[in-house]
């Protein structure tokens, strides 16, 4: 009998293996979990973040002004601010696990998805609280922006929209995205502090609890990824927040400065989410009452989507490896589609848009390579239903130190660029540094698509610039007037 049970555990396991291709990537099982444990570490504190950036467009208040015993009403009953909250953390978790399945089985990648930060943001304080779209609708609005990707990935159109980046936006867009990381990253260990002279100054570490335990942390880290120390990134995430919780019981700081406090540790969870999925239901209702504001925000939000997770995908593919020989990530559409299913079951269940996630550089970095790896993080990300308060108690700078070791890693994408072109030096340049200047992905893309065409025909090579190129950078020219209108909140002053 005993043989038999491991007769059949070694055929499940190599099902398993040659399912994933284990053998063709040259990995394993223990690589490949590491690998899904450190992404799932780095991306686990948007189960927090999100329900508290989505909620007050829930509320209908700014989150300065919701009240304590706040309530709403959503499909005629009366919930409570801290409700709410825990409806949105069971359907950021849901939503994330929907789109890494298809990530995971479908795709084969090693990426984690998750509701995308930014998008979640302009949701909530564009969309509802500025423009005053009613929540139901923006979730709408989502939805409908999911379906359109769906069918856009399923046609081949998204591929071949992102095949038209100029090659050095493709090959900087990995050391762009480095150094956002490394921005956010520095920004979170608070070593690196916001100045009204010039923007940004470095933090003091001599009376910063958080930016010294972050140093140390982040020290340990990069020893012990210098040392070539498997899993040094999970190790050094779980041996600061251990640190820092053991700090803060010994009495060396209170509780809130370097823990999360009593208030941000999620104790329990409503699990019934069908007040938000009857309140987008109201939402589709609602279209028709104003249409174009409504197929604005579907622009919008589709505009931002397509050209972030477009940017997450190269860049990570371009760290693990997966790139041909012109900066182009083979099967690109399967990939693609996880977004989009995500996105679509997301908006309908409760949030903001989903998409790939940057921090799953850290997971590659670790050597995951295949769908195993993103169906530990949807496991790990089913789990948390189970322990939030756990996962909500390692402390947010913590994770942040995976986004700087790996910010530095990526940077080496710098090397791909023919810096003695001036079109490669200039679209490449532009593409590394807007990225974290306005913290956006899109935003340093676009920077580079719209310069590589111009730069190109100012040096008399307009034939080396194709007709698509050409369509995308007016494209994202034609973005812009229309998301700085929306952001002016002045709509109806656009001219079509």
């Amino acid at each position: 009998m005993a043989g038999s049970g491991s007769t059949d555990e070694r055929d499940v396991s190599t099902r398993i293996a040659d399912f994933f291709g284990f053998g063709e990537h040259e990995t394993n099982f223990r690589t490949e979990t590491i690998a899904g444990l450190t992404t799932f570490l780095a991306m686990a504190y948007i189960i927090v973040v999100n329900p508290s950036i989505l909620a007050p467009a829930i509320m209908g208040e700014f989150p300065e002004n919701i009240e304590d015993g706040a309530t709403t009403t959503i499909a005629g009953d009366t919930y409570s601010y801290t409700e709410v909250v825990q409806m949105l953390t069971v359907v950021t978790i849901l939503a994330s696990v929907i789109a890494i399945l298809v990530m995971a089985l479908y795709a084969k990648r090693p990426f984690g998805l998750a509701p995308g930060m930014g998008l979640n943001a302009f949701f909530t304080f564009t969309v509802v609280l500025i423009l005053g779209v009613p929540w139901e609708v923006a979730l709408a609005a989502v939805f409908v922006e999911g379906i359109i990707f769906i069918l856009l990935t399923a046609v081949g159109a998204r591929r071949y929209i992102i095949e038209l980046f100029p090659e050095p936006v493709k090959f900087a867009v990995g050391a762009g995205i480095g150094v956002f990381l490394l921005f956010l990253g520095l920004q979170e260990i608070q070593l690196v502090v916001a100045y009204d002279g010039t923007l940004v100054q470095m933090g003091n570490v001599l009376e910063t609890p958080v930016a010294v335990a972050g140093l140390a942390g982040l020290t340990l880290t990069l020893l012990l990824w210098a040392r070539g120390v498997t899993g040094a990134i999970v190790i050094g995430i779980l041996t600061t927040a251990l640190a820092a919780w053991g700090a803060t019981f010994a009495g060396l700081v209170e509780r809130g400065t370097i823990t999360p406090g009593s208030e941000e540790v999620t104790t329990s969870a409503q699990y019934d989410f069908t007040p938000l999925f009857w309140g987008f239901i109201e939402g589709l209702g609602q279209i028709p009452e104003d249409p174009l504001v409504f197929l604005l925000v579907v622009f919008t939000f589709f505009f931002v989507d397509f050209f972030d997770t477009a940017g997450t995908l190269i860049g990570v593919s371009q760290i693990g490896g997966f790139l041909d020989e012109k900066g182009d990530l083979p099967e690109m559409e399967k990939p693609l589609m996880a977004d989009a299913v995500g996105t679509t079951a997301g908006a309908a269940m409760g949030t903001s848009t989903v998409t790939t996630y940057i921090e799953s550089s850290t997971g590659i970095e670790e050597g995951g390579k295949t769908g195993f790896t993103a169906l530990v993080v949807g496991g790990l990300f089913a789990l948390s239903l189970l322990a939030v308060p756990l996962v909500t108690a390692i402390p947010t700078f913590a994770t942040y130190i995976a986004l700087v070791v790996v910010g530095i890693i990526m940077l080496q994408g710098v090397a791909d660029i023919d810096w003695q072109d001036p079109a490669w030096a200039i679209a490449g340049g532009l593409t590394i540094t807007i990225m974290p200047l306005t913290a956006s992905i899109a935003n340093g893309l676009a920077a580079g698509i719209i310069s590589y065409p111009l730069i190109k025909a100012a040096m008399g090579e307009r034939r080396d610039v194709s007709l698509g190129q050409w369509i995308l950078a007016v494209a994202f020219v034609a973005y812009f007037v229309i998301y700085f209108a929306v952001e002016a909140g002045r709509i109806g002053e656009i001219a079509f």
